[in-house]
């Protein structure tokens, strides 16, 4: 299974996880079976909030898994229509939310826990 992290950095596994999907500016793509992975940038990452076109953002990336901090509604929608699930990361690194995804440890996000907003230092306000 090929899954998606959002990181701010270059840094492939040893990053850390990114709070917001649509604004990150990396994203680590990761083959779960081998951890053989790729960093790439993301392709939408200055639209204007509430505009988010993931599967832009992901540059025709075949993925079946988005693990993040923070997901605004109208991309997990547009995720799922894709497909593509979303995971809700804990705080920490790709290599630590990897392990918990392959483990079936972390939940799959719902509409209701989706991004509302953000705040003046453009952190996601849930």
């Amino acid at each position: 299974m090929k899954a998606v992290f959002p990181t701010n950095s270059e840094l492939g596994l040893t990053g850390t996880v990114y709070g917001h999907f649509g604004s990150a500016p990396f994203f680590v793509l990761v083959d779960t079976d081998t951890n053989e992975h790729e960093v790439l940038i993301n392709h939408d990452k200055d639209h204007i909030h509430g505009q988010c076109q993931p599967l832009k953002a992901l540059g025709g990336i075949d993925a079946e898994a988005i693990v993040v901090g923070g997901i605004g509604k109208g991309a997990l929608m547009k995720l799922a229509a894709a497909g593509i699930k979303a995971y809700k990361a804990v705080e920490g690194t790709v290599e630590q939310n990897l392990e918990l995804f392959k483990s079936g440890s972390l939940s799959e996000y719902t509409i209701d826990q989706t991004c509302s907003g953000h705040s003046l230092d453009g952190s996601c306000a849930h």
